[in-house]
């Protein structure tokens, strides 16, 4: 039978207000000025443009902290950190501090897609009435769907199914933290496709619910879990050690940053800790991973300079490539293209749990910023920024006295 949950009861138990915890194609806030840009291209001070976004983050207790990392034009990787992991222990941040990173995830496994099906292993418009194993429920409609559409974010599934199990379990992520994803962490979220009806336009809507389906056939195509899989095509062949889905194997694992209430959960109180979110299967690849700024920012090079390895460089750039234009919130593969002013950013966010993650790119200066944050904010106005400032001091030539 099909539950349909009426809109009101949503909006009670604040869903508008929780785009999502693993994730959102939210709008970045940029400069309306150029008075920031012009500051930066007299003085050259980037610490100075960074101190002034970042420090308000930990003077107004927007979070406990939070670690910047920035891609010089000239290939140097600098990072900034405020702040402390948690107030119990203390310790300070810097780019080796370990995060969840919530769906910048999702750029990894979609990447993995891309050398698959670069490889022949997959292709762009095979459907998943032939993905999926013979004999699985799907209407007309999710029949229809299509390998890229589902890196794409252009698939028309939902954010997540809105079932009585999910908005249950939601309820007591409020109150309590706890992940509220387990039920796509399992193949039970398949029985959702059995009564998917699409959108009428066919338009980019994030969806979580689209990455646990890709994570599910990505190791029914391999036989391989997404663990390996992203070890093997993407971790190893960029030397990035600091990163892993199972966080406790990871150097630096004690001294990683704590989770803490920022915007949400709505009725814990701003500043508290809150639970880790653990997954073990088809959410790994969409939310799984734990990351530092080093290794984003060794990850954020590989995408504006050769890596050394011609296959896994045509996989980056493909991924690259927009797939549904549009000057906001255009769709590539995992990523996302703004159009700000002249600059144009890729870049792609997280949140999970008590974490928020932003990883931005731009491409035409061959720079890269990554902001870590140990608490669950929508605030993401220090990457956009930073790339606009830095694209624009390149660019202009401004008047300096």
């Amino acid at each position: 039978m099909k539950i349909k949950i009426p809109l009101k009861c949503c909006v009670a138990l604040g869903i508008p207000l929780l785009i999502s915890a693993c994730g959102s194609l939210s709008r970045m806030p940029t400069d309306v000025s150029p008075l920031e840009s012009r500051r930066l291209a007299c003085s050259g001070d980037l610490q100075a443009e960074v101190d002034s976004l970042a420090r308000p983050m930990i003077d107004g207790h927007q979070t406990p902290g939070l670690v910047v990392g920035i891609l010089t034009p000239n290939g140097q990787a600098r990072t900034f950190g405020y702040g402390v992991t948690d107030t119990r222990q203390g310790y300070p941040m810097n780019g080796n501090t370990l995060f969840a990173v919530g769906s910048v995830s999702k750029g990894f496994i979609a990447e993995v897609t891309v050398v698959l099906v670069n490889k022949g292993v997959l292709h762009w418009n095979d459907t998943l009435a032939t993905l999926l194993p013979a004999g699985t429920p799907l209407s007309p409609d999710a029949a229809k769907i299509t390998l890229l559409q589902l890196v794409t974010h252009t698939s028309g599934l939902p954010r997540q199914m809105m079932t009585p199990d999910m908005l249950g379990a939601f309820a007591r992520y409020l109150f309590t933290g706890d992940n509220f994803y387990r039920s796509l962490d399992t193949p039970k979220f398949l029985d959702y496709l059995a009564h998917f009806d699409a959108p009428t336009v066919e338009e980019p809507r994030y969806s979580n619910l689209g990455y646990a389906l890709l994570d599910y056939i990505l190791q029914r195509r391999t036989g391989k879990t997404v663990d390996r899989l992203t070890t093997e095509n993407i971790l190893q062949p960029l030397g990035l050690t600091h990163t892993r889905y199972d966080a406790q194997q990871l150097p630096g694992y004690p001294q990683r940053a704590i989770g803490h209430a920022g915007d949400q959960p709505k009725f814990i109180r701003r500043g508290q800790p809150v639970p880790d979110w653990r997954f073990s299967s088809y959410m790994l690849g969409a939310a799984g991973l734990y990351t530092d700024a080093d290794d984003l920012l060794r990850y954020a090079r590989a995408h504006v300079e050769p890596t050394g390895s011609a296959a896994l460089d045509k996989a980056l750039k493909d991924s690259l490539t927009v797939r549904f234009a549009r000057s906001k919130e255009a769709a590539a593969i995992a990523w996302v293209v703004d159009d700000v002013g002249a600059q144009q950013i890729t870049y792609q966010v997280g949140f999970i749990g008590g974490y928020s993650s932003y990883i931005g790119l731009d491409l035409r200066h061959k720079t890269a910023v990554v902001v870590l944050q140990n608490s669950f904010n929508w605030t993401n106005n220090i990457g956009h920024r930073l790339l606009q400032r830095m694209g624009e001091a390149a660019d202009r030539h401004f008047t300096c006295q």
